[in-house]
């Protein structure tokens, strides 16, 4: 395996245990084109091992022709309105889901007080009582109605707006995660030079629109707009409203302590 995908926040851990290559994409031809927010990652400051492959948001997707109301609020999975009771799905991503818990009550991610985690954790498991799954559920769930609100993807939401007009993605006003998922070099690539041209060939505006194309995410990569399927471009899941944009959180990997915390109430929860 000469590359790799890693998610943003699992960044840091790689790189500790040595399984990721100091690349220095910095020096690559290409990565010119990279957008500005995106050639700094708090997990990757000085972008020196990973490149950007795409880029998303995980929200709530609901299901307008049953519920009609505001859809930008945690609320949604955490104190749900009667029409979705019973038809609500959570993605089984521990992080998302307790950071967006967390910023509901109004507090920090990342927290290692107990008070808040404990009432974190209280409102989750009341919250449970309301949904149908915690599962990476197949998209004809959602397509035939089983289920009509899930934490979910934008760009996944995208495909099952295209198969189902009735559901729409929003946005936590109280936060929501912004993620990036990155291609890296394995330590142990048998193919370095070969693994460097391919990430210098993805931050070229033209492939990194064919990988959106076929993801159905943004890519982070300057003019790649130009190349990628209109109806993409303007899609309502991968454009945050300006009045939403200071609601994202980062996605990232807590410190040692708050992640062994956070794993406690996802055990409880999942079990």
């Amino acid at each position: 395996m000469d590359v790799i995908i890693v998610s943003g926040y699992f960044i840091p851990a790689y790189v500790d245990q040595g399984l990721l290559m100091e690349s220095n994409p910095t020096e690559m031809e290409n990565f010119k084109h990279i957008a500005e927010q995106w050639k700094s990652i708090p997990t990757d400051p000085d972008r020196k091992y990973t490149v950007p492959w795409v880029w998303g948001t995980t929200g709530v997707m609901v299901n307008k022709k049953v519920y009609d109301g505001d859809i930008n609020t945690a609320a949604i999975f955490l104190d749900p309105p009667e029409e979705l009771k019973g038809s609500i799905n959570l993605v089984p991503s521990m992080n998302d889901t307790i950071d967006m818990t967390l910023r509901y009550i109004g507090t920090e991610t990342c927290t290692t007080d107990r008070d808040s985690l404990s009432k974190a954790r209280d409102l989750l498991l009341k919250a449970k009582e309301n949904w149908a799954s915690v599962d990476y559920p197949s998209f004809e769930k959602f397509i035939n109605e089983d289920l009509n609100a899930s934490v979910f993807w934008s760009g996944a939401a995208a495909r099952v707006r295209g198969l189902n007009d009735g559901f729409a993605y929003g946005w936590p006003e109280s936060g929501f995660i912004k993620w990036m998922d990155n291609v890296a070099i394995p330590s142990d690539a048998a193919n370095v030079e070969n693994a460097k041209l391919f990430m210098n060939f993805i931050m070229t505006p033209e492939n990194a629109a064919m990988i959106s194309n076929y993801t159905m995410y943004s890519n982070g990569i300057v003019g790649s707009e130009e190349f990628m399927d209109p109806e993409l471009v303007n899609a309502p899941e991968l454009n945050v409203p300006e009045a939403l944009q200071s609601s994202a959180i980062e996605q990232t990997l807590c410190p040692p302590e708050a992640q062994d915390l956070y794993t406690r109430i996802w055990t409880e929860l999942t079990r």
